[in-house]
Order: C-alpha cells, then sequence, then structure tokens
C-alpha cells in the first residue's frame, strides 16, 4: 500500500515529465507530441484520496476519475490554459482548468475545478466547453448541457442544448439562458465566433432532432442573435455540410474557435463516418470568408487528424475530437485533440502552415474513378519534376 507521500511523488514526476515530437508521424502539417498532456493521473491526488490515515486507513481513492478528454482552450495572462472536460468513476463530466508554460507539457490542475452556477435542475451533464475570447470583452464558455429525456422509458435517451457562461477570469462564472434554436429542437458542439458579424453575436451550431442523430439540416450551421443574456437564433444557414461517402457521412461538428488569417477564418472540425467497427470520428479543417463567416471558400479533402496507434484504444475507441486550439502571438498553432474520450494530445503547426494546407490541399471529388485520376496527376506533376532535376 502506497503512503499519500508517495502517491504525491508520483504525480510530481508526471507533471514533470518533459514531452517531445513524435517523429512516427512526420507529415509537413502539423507535428503529434509523444505524450498525451492531460490524463486522469494530471488529476490531484487531492481530489481523489481522502489524505486523513484516520478516516482512510488503507488510502484508498474515495472519488475516483475516470477520464480527463476534450478541451477548451486559451492563453491566460501569458499562460497555456485548458478548461478540460473530466470524468469522474461515477460517469458524471465536470470542468476543470489546467495551465501550462510550454503549451506542450507540465500542466497543473488549479486546486478546484469549475463550480458552475446550477440555474438548471433538470441538468444532469455538461461536458465539452469551448472556449472563446470574445471582441466584446468577456471570455465565454459554450458546453453540452445534456438533460434526461422525460418523455422517453429509455434511461439511455437524453436531450442535448447549448448552455453559455462567461467569465473574466475562468475563476468566476456567470451563467446565462441556454441558446435557442427555433428551427432545431437540440444543440451540441457549438461555438461563438469571436467577432460581431453585422453587430450580433455568431454560433455556428448543429442542428439536431435528437440527441444522437443530426438533423435535416445536414451539417455545420451558422446563426445569429442579437442578445447572448438571452441568445435566440431564428435562421441557421448550412456552411460545412454532411456528404456520401467522406469523413462527415454520418455527422460533423464545429471544434476549437475559428482562427482569423489574411486569408480567412480557419476552422477545426470533426467529421464522423460509420464503419463495421462502429463510428469513426476525424478531425478536419475547413476556412470561410472574412467578410461572411458562414462562406465556405476552402474544404480540403480527407482528413486533417485521424486516431493512430495507442489514441485507437479507450472508452470509446477509434475517436480523435477537438474542441479547443491556441492560436499565439508568435504564429504558433497548438491543436488540442482528444483519443478515444480518454486523454488528452497535442499537435503544433503554424498560421502560415494551416493556411497553406487549407488552400492548396485539393478538395475531395467526391468519387473513386476522380480521386485516382487527381492522385496519377500529382503524380505524373512529380515524377516530371524529379527527371528535371536529374537531367
Amino acid at each position: 500500500m502506497r503512503s499519500y507521500d508517495e502517491i504525491s511523488a508520483h504525480y510530481e514526476a508526471l507533471i514533470a515529465r518533459k514531452n517531445e515530437i513524435d517523429p512516427r508521424y512526420e507529415n509537413g502539417i502539423y507535428d503529434r507530441w509523444v505524450n498525451p498532456v492531460l490524463t486522469r493521473a494530471h488529476v490531484p491526488p487531492f481530489w481523489c484520496y481522502d489524505v486523513n490515515p484516520k478516516t482512510n486507513p488503507f488510502m484508498m481513492q474515495r472519488l475516483g476519475i475516470n477520464a480527463v478528454f476534450n478541451s477548451g482552450a486559451i492563453l491566460l495572462d501569458g499562460k497555456f490554459t485548458l478548461v478540460a472536460r473530466v470524468e469522474g468513476a461515477d460517469r458524471k463530466s465536470f470542468f476543470a482548468v489546467a495551465q501550462s508554460e510550454s503549451g506542450v507539457e507540465g500542466f497543473r490542475f488549479w486546486d478546484h475545478p469549475v463550480c458552475l452556477p446550477d440555474t438548471c435542475p433538470e441538468e444532469t451533464n455538461v461536458y465539452d466547453m469551448r472556449l472563446t475570447k470574445h471582441e466584446d470583452g468577456w471570455i465565454y464558455g459554450v458546453f453540452c448541457s445534456e438533460s434526461w429525456d422525460a418523455g422517453s422509458r429509455d434511461l439511455s435517451a437524453a436531450v442535448a442544448a447549448a448552455g453559455i457562461v462567461r467569465t473574466r477570469d475562468l475563476r468566476t462564472w456567470e451563467r446565462l439562458p441556454n441558446l435557442r434554436t427555433l428551427h432545431s429542437p437540440q444543440q451540441r458542439n457549438v461555438v461563438l465566433h469571436p467577432e460581431f458579424v453585422n453587430g450580433k453575436y455568431a454560433f455556428y451550431t448543429r442542428p439536431m432532432d435528437d440527441f444522437i442523430e443530426t438533423g435535416s439540416g445536414g451539417g455545420i450551421g451558422f446563426g445569429l442573435c442579437e442578445d447572448i443574456t438571452n441568445a435566440v437564433i431564428d435562421e441557421e444557414r448550412m456552411t460545412s455540410i454532411r456528404r456520401y461517402h467522406t469523413i462527415t457521412e454520418s455527422k460533423n461538428g464545429s471544434g476549437a474557435v475559428p482562427v482569423k488569417t489574411d486569408r480567412g477564418w480557419i476552422h477545426i472540425a470533426h467529421g464522423v463516418r460509420n464503419t463495421a467497427a462502429g463510428l469513426r470520428y476525424v478531425i478536419y479543417a475547413f476556412a470561410t470568408a472574412l467578410d461572411d463567416p458562414s462562406r465556405v471558400i476552402a474544404e480540403p479533402g480527407g482528413y486533417l487528424i485521424a486516431p493512430m496507434g495507442r489514441e485507437r484504444v479507450g472508452d470509446v475507441s477509434n475517436v480523435v475530437f477537438t474542441n479547443g486550439a491556441i492560436a499565439a502571438p508568435d504564429g504558433q498553432v497548438y491543436l488540442y485533440y482528444a483519443s478515444s474520450d480518454t486523454r488528452l494530445h497535442v499537435a503544433t503547426t503554424t498560421v502560415d502552415r494551416l493556411v497553406d494546407y487549407v488552400f492548396h490541399t485539393p478538395a475531395d471529388p467526391l468519387r473513386s474513378a476522380d480521386c485516382v485520376k487527381q492522385r496519377c496527376a500529382l503524380i505524373d506533376r512529380n515524377l516530371a519534376y524529379l527527371r528535371g532535376k536529374k537531367g
């Protein structure tokens, strides 16, 4: 039986562990890092153990942690700051703030998790917060607010809504009414755009008819509201849509808050397709126009990040998912993504590389015959170039 001092020493060694780029997955677009940046082992031991030997003589965990994953992300006071989804052994999720000086290692949770104002008595679970530093001066968190579907006898049936909170410092939170979309019964994976659009607050939505299935809109929506303290969206326009036999065939949803570049807004989203082994989640990118963030202007074919190696195994296997990225002032971009609903990783790139990838990677031709022509054309150009170099 380990003592609490031994448990704490093991925890501190984990926090101090150095990370490094993983050379196995080099592709010129981004760098994957070897170690996850957050796992259940990164949770402070005093969140789980009763440390008093009189009341816990066997040093048992009293409140266990199952996983740490999907995380919103911002720079706060010069530190890389994540608001992670922490799932207890009881299946309930909550939010917790972790910070790092480097963005790739050394993330340490604050002493206490986030205690959101408890204004929705029907709410059972909260998760997957997107963090937006808005031009109105507030930091907003938009997350999934899940409640039991009382109209069903199925105990797994749920209702999803987009909860909204705001803060200045991630310590004191104000709960606002949930987002209402007048033509979509449910919402998940909602992202608040960081700037006003035509003087209004802009949201990227995912129209849903029920908790699991996507709505008839068939993709990532976009809508405007006048007042975020009573956010109501009437019209949702589709941006990145679902397509047959692609990475977004089953469903898709917004991920990180879009990154502003001189070419357009770059979005990091997730796409889902069905397989014989179940749903497969990947991360993809697209761009929308600076003057109209609902209008897609570039959408490279295929995925940006897919689960690889040990990332493919976990509570919900064969999944990568993101709801947070940080574009640092030096042009570096940190993509925080979870694997298999179990742990959180980082991939690093630059704004310049993302722009090159999004605007110069060809779109999906949507048919095998056209895809092979596209690849043969690339091969022919390369062989001609290589022959020219030899000559």
